[in-house]
């Protein structure tokens, strides 16, 4: 999926377009100049186009000794990544000495740029757009991210300039090794690219995101896709983030399994749970790897007990098996291949229809959803309609009424039955023999 992150200097709205795109409020918005400081991303779409988008957020420079070099880090980053880049400019503040910076560095770039006038909010204020000509960045067009007025032609622009994907099937597995920076990414994978047993050849990546190799594990070829690298050093910490965030998305798009790998020594942070929501809302197989186990001071009951407090503060993600490594001893770290070929082998499987109405569907008729508006609700038949990752439709009388706890309770039936550790699973509720339910 291709990436198109939106840049611009503080407070011309690049958090309002952000959700404008999407269609939901997902990025904070507030007048003050500096307020997305947690990098954020998301599928959005036009005219049937899918692509990731990337709010980068905006520099506040502390000093101008600083100034050239937030700039530069800024625009590069997303110049780097991004297949297409959307500039932001304010048509009320018109040109600064910021906005032309910035477009001086995505001039040299051969990435496609579109210029978005910003808060231009009715005909009369467009004409404030002609200005930014003198960026050299094509034709600006000018819309208003807070009300939608105009945002049509220039997302036509976008997904035009957008590379056009060809995908060739690749059967092999695609593991994803992702998480915050300094949790040992690069030092996991570099140990499983090390292995004797294993035969390494590098290939070409898909795409600029991040460096795949090859690993031949006992006879079976997979694809190891690695986000580690940070191949260069930043000065400038939330740069760092940014390019942690744009290559995690991009890594958790293409694979079938994702490693989150998080630090033995820090526990779980906010930052490891956004990565672990962004897999299993990818309906990605997941495995947690909790590295550098080998600095921790333990007894017999020390994972249980760590293992135990993850599975509580990720009540809707316990499926996912927690494995305890170290890329320093190599303790278990080739387990890993193991459990994501099994987690695929799963996410693949295909359940019989008279397995799941012999085996689930009288769980549901022991325990049957509550009443809803004075209405008794019957699911009558299940079966699984696609796999990788699996979705299962469930037939009711009422499909749209069923609470969101009983789904929870269908999903631990499921598991119950099925051996879907580490598998997001996805339910459909369809209506079946309307007329006859009716009340």
């Amino acid at each position: 999926m291709s990436l198109v992150a939106i840049v611009g200097r503080p407070n011309v709205g690049k958090s309002t377009l952000f959700n404008r795109i999407i269609e939901e409020r997902h990025a904070i918005v507030e007048s003050e100049p500096g307020v997305t400081r947690d990098r954020l991303y998301a599928v959005g779409e036009w005219n049937g186009h899918k692509f990731q988008l990337v709010d980068t957020g905006g520099i506040v420079p502390k000093s101008m000794e600083l100034f050239d070099k937030a700039i530069r880090e800024q625009a590069m980053m997303a110049v780097e990544e991004a297949d297409a880049i959307i500039m932001v400019v304010d048509g009320v503040d018109g040109m600064t000495p910021i906005d032309e910076a910035i477009a001086t560095m995505l001039r040299t770039s051969n990435k496609p740029v579109t210029l978005v006038v910003n808060k231009c909010d009715n005909a009369k204020t467009d004409l404030n757009a002609s200005e930014f000509y003198a960026l050299g960045l094509g034709d600006p067009y000018p819309i208003s991210a807070l009300n939608g007025r105009s945002t049509g032609d220039f997302l036509d622009a976008i997904v035009s300039a957008l590379p056009t994907e060809h995908e060739v099937e690749d059967e092999r597995l695609k593991i994803a090794i992702v998480g915050r920076p300094n949790v040992g990414k690069s030092s996991i994978t570099n140990v499983l690219l090390g292995k004797e047993r294993m035969i390494v050849t590098p290939i070409a990546g898909t795409t600029r995101d991040a460096i795949d190799s090859t690993v031949k594990f006992y006879g079976e070829e997979m694809v190891l896709i690695d986000t580690a690298g940070l191949r260069r050093r930043s000065q400038i910490k939330e740069q760092v983030e940014l390019y942690s965030t744009m290559r995690t998305a991009r890594a958790i798009d293409r694979c079938d399994v994702a490693i989150v790998v998080i630090d033995a020594a820090q526990g779980l942070e906010a930052q490891d749970k956004r990565i672990i929501s962004q897999v299993v809302e990818s309906r990605r197989g997941i495995i947690i790897a909790v590295n550098k186990w080998d600095l921790v001071e333990k007894d017999t009951h020390t994972s249980e007990e760590f293992t135990r407090k993850i599975k509580e503060e990720l009540p809707t993600v316990d499926y996912a098996p927690v494995v305890y490594v170290s890329a320093l001893t190599k303790q278990r770290v080739t387990r890993l291949l193991e459990m994501a070929k099994e987690i695929q082998a799963r996410r693949t499987m295909r359940v019989s229809t008279s397995k799941l109405n012999d085996l689930v569907l009288p769980e549901l008729e022991r325990v049957p959803p509550p009443s809803v508006k004075g209405r008794d609700l019957r699911i009558n038949y299940i079966t699984q309609v696609k796999s990788a990752p699996p979705l299962f439709a469930f037939f009711a009388n009422h499909p749209e009424l069923i609470p969101e706890a009983y789904k929870r309770f269908i999903e631990r039936q499921l598991r119950k039955h099925f051996d879907l550790e580490g598998v997001p699973v996805s339910f459909l509720f369809r209506a079946k023999n309307k007329d006859k339910y009716e009340d």
